[in-house]
């Protein structure tokens, strides 16, 4: 537009951020993105791709140890642990290639530096001032580690994954699917594992039995889970290692912890500070989201944002979505809101997590009655590796019309079976059209369709 030296100027190039800067420039408008660190974002940097290539290295103990059952004789096995720290960050850097050369093949200009509003309009990198009829903040969200006393003794997710050495005794601290995850990782290489949850559930806001089911299966693999326990301090000690102070709600629970490294993974915050928002009167929320309408837009109206930070659903598919969505809307007179029903997501636990829905008792909080069917088995892959590992599967059916709500699952290839349930859930799929459904056997897969039993309806609360 006339006047500005930009039609949309985005900050932030990650997932969003890129798929909102190149689909605007397909449409004609000239736009410019801003990265003060390397373009790709926190699920190609920092997350979902160098996290799975560290989950995928680290199935392969469990492997060889299985290979047994099936008549292999396998010699004694190593891992080097900065072999794989290198090659994963060798895959990184070809993807941020990639991601430099869609930008550049899509015409949008790269502003290199931290970006910076000074009015509704204008964008301060580096001491130049540039212009855009609109912004888009994409800049994600950011670790959040609580203020104790030591805390600058630990490391969060970032630091995790470029770690030189593999600790022998490792502390993760919370609950969440960052924390179950890494948790995985590190057991599985060898570490052993002690994870501190504050509450007495793991994944919490998932449904109960991914949580149950999870946790012994965490457990069963040697993860020490200790539940009503806070971290109060970290100190170094003299000969190496670190002290955790521990509070517990258990008094007869150990009130220290010696180990050799603490992962915080107590949650993230939306990355909004710095940016000069408050003082153009962007309305933030008391996490310091950026507080958007159903259209991405912020209260000040040329200034709108996608991804985690709004805090709105915190996925990467679900910034890429509101991204495409907001361009149809800016940019290609289409105007469409994010969908945010039935999304589905995964958690890369050690057996992963798969989830769509509803989980049971958010279906009983809208919907009142629901039909329960649930089931657990050995899956065949362990009848002859001997492994006592267990997976469960869940639907949720709204009793009144037989559509299925939620689905759920905790074991192999979970989240690549839900997916393909995320499709039936998104078209209506019924119960009965599950039942209709010839399964492929044999798999675990096919237990979605062969669910028959109801459970029962818990009492009623007294």
């Amino acid at each position: 537009m006339a006047g500005y030296d930009f039609d949309l100027l985005t900050i932030g190039a990650g997932s969003g951020g890129v798929r909102a800067s190149r689909m605007a420039a397909s449409y004609g408008a000239k736009v410019a993105i801003a990265e003060e660190s390397r373009v790709g974002g926190t699920c190609v940097l920092r997350g979902c791709v160098p996290k799975k290539l560290l989950v995928i290295g680290s199935h392969f103990a469990e492997d060889f140890h299985d290979a047994n059952g099936y008549g292999w004789s396998l010699g004694a096995a190593s891992h080097d642990w900065p072999r794989l720290i290198a090659a994963k960050d060798q895959e990184l850097a070809r993807l941020n290639g990639v991601y430099l050369r869609m930008l550049h093949e899509s015409g949008v200009s790269l502003l290199e530096g931290r970006a910076k509003l000074v009015d509704a309009h204008r964008v301060e990198i580096n001491g130049q001032q540039h212009s855009a009829e609109r912004i888009l903040i994409a800049t994600g969200s950011w670790p959040h580690l609580p203020a104790i006393p030591g805390i600058e003794l630990a490391i969060s997710s970032n630091e995790a994954l470029d770690l030189p050495q593999l600790p022998q005794r490792v502390a993760v601290v919370g609950g969440g699917y960052i924390a179950v995850e890494f948790a995985g990782i590190f057991n599985a290489f060898g570490a052993e594992v002690v994870q501190l949850v504050r509450g007495d559930t793991l994944l919490r806001g998932f449904d109960d039995d991914i949580a149950v089911c999870l946790a012994e299966e965490m457990q069963k693999k040697g993860i020490d889970l200790r539940w009503g326990t806070q971290v109060t301090s970290i100190e170094r000690r003299a000969e190496g290692g670190l002290r955790l102070k521990l509070k517990t709600k258990d008094a007869a629970a150990p009130s220290l912890l010696e180990v050799d490294q603490v992962l915080y993974a107590t949650g993230r915050k939306p990355n909004s500070q710095g940016l000069g928002l408050a003082e153009l009167g962007v309305k933030l929320d008391g996490e310091g989201a950026v507080v958007v309408d159903r259209f991405s837009q912020s209260s000040v109206p040329s200034i709108f944002a996608v991804g985690d930070v709004t805090n709105r659903m915190n996925l990467t598919p679900v910034a890429i979505a509101e991204a495409r969505c907001l361009v149809e809307t800016l940019f290609n007179g289409t105007p469409q809101p994010a969908d945010y029903e039935n999304i589905p997501s995964a958690v890369f636990s050690q057996p992963p997590v798969g989830t769509v829905g509803l989980a049971e008792t958010e279906a009983r909080q809208r919907f009142g009655a629901v039909d329960v069917y649930v089931t657990r088995f050995r899956s065949m892959r362990h009848t002859l590796s001997g492994r006592d590992e267990r997976t469960m599967m869940k639907l949720v059916v709204r009793q009144e019309d037989q559509t299925v709500v939620g689905c759920h699952m905790v074991g192999s290839d979970a989240p690549e079976i839900v997916q393909g349930l995320a499709i039936a859930m998104k078209a209506g799929a019924t119960k009965a059209h599950f039942d209709a459904t010839i399964g492929i056997h044999p798999t675990a897969a096919e237990e979605f369709v062969t669910l028959r039993e109801k459970r029962a309806d818990p009492p009623p609360p007294s």
